[in-house]
């Protein structure tokens, strides 16, 4: 029974991430980022419907030359959107490295269901010399 029930849930997540099923969701963030006190150039940001098999991207951008980027994600989900957003940077990384990477999730309340976003996620300036919690290093993000 518990191995139906698994097979069950396992199905509606996976029809859901690619059937387009659930309900049309939103999440907007914005910010600028920093390298040792000057604008983080060309970071590339990816927001993700994060998901117990795989997560699907909702959008993705890159900082301008002040460092600064918006992005609105868009996701179809049945219950709500756990909306991750990743870094790619290279500031303080060796050019032999793979770009650094870490992720913030962005807390449920800045989640619209709807096809435009209630609430911007802002988090005014960050600073990516130094180290985050669980950063690690990405040749292949997608």
């Amino acid at each position: 029974m518990r191995s139906i029930v698994l097979l069950v849930f396992g199905f509606v997540c996976v029809s859901d991430a690619l059937l387009g099923f659930g309900f049309e969701q939103t999440a907007a963030i914005k910010g600028r980022l920093m390298c040792n006190g000057r604008p983080a150039r060309d970071v590339v940001v990816k927001m993700y419907d994060k998901d117990l098999l795989f997560d699907s991207k909702m959008g993705e951008t890159k900082t301008d030359s002040d460092g600064y980027f918006s992005m609105v994600g868009k996701g179809r989900e049945i219950s709500t959107v756990d909306a991750k957003v990743n870094f790619y940077h290279n500031c303080e990384n060796s050019m032999i490295r793979c770009p650094r990477k870490f992720s913030i999730y962005l807390p449920t309340k800045y989640i619209s269901h709807s096809s435009n976003p209630e609430l911007v996620y802002d988090f005014h300036q960050m600073e990516l010399a130094g180290r985050f919690p669980d950063e690690s290093h990405d040749c292949l993000h997608r």
